[in-house]
């Protein structure tokens, strides 16, 4: 049986950030695994990477709180990062590496572009690059 020993949550700021923190929390428990959350700021190739965004660092910290409050109910630990970069899901899986990950939890949003479900980029890229386990979470289809 698989038991990782260290687990990364990317978090967003979505309804599902919560879920996810609060699995991710579960397998860190059953496990004893370390546990760290990330908030990626997506920098714009037109402004230099190390740019200062106070605007966006306040809005990730805020969101990392909200992911520390839901471990805290679960008693568990978490690390908390906001990383700036060109992408997310390069960043993701970059920090993935350096923390020797071997567990990564992520939340998908239900949607569709041309009529057809879309998984979006940068799961998309997680999925093609980490070389740990990621479990996908994609919330419940809306109602009609």
């Amino acid at each position: 049986m698989f038991t990782p020993s260290r687990i990364l949550v990317p978090v967003d700021g979505r309804a599902l950030d919560e879920e996810m923190v609060a699995f991710a929390c579960e397998q860190s428990k059953r496990s004893r695994a370390r546990l760290y959350a990330v908030y990626v700021i997506e920098v714009k190739r037109t402004l230099p990477l190390e740019i200062d965004l106070p605007a966006e660092v306040e809005r990730g910290e805020a969101i990392l709180q909200k992911a520390e409050d839901t471990a805290r109910k679960w008693r568990q630990d978490v690390e908390t990062e906001v990383l700036q970069a060109r992408d997310a899901g390069t960043a993701i899986v970059e920090e993935a590496e350096r923390r020797r990950i071997d567990l990564l939890v992520m939340g998908l949003r239900y949607r569709m572009k041309f009529d057809q479900f879309y998984i979006g980029n940068t799961v998309l890229h997680v999925l093609k690059s980490a070389t740990c386990r990621v479990w996908v979470c994609r919330e419940p289809m809306p109602a009609v």
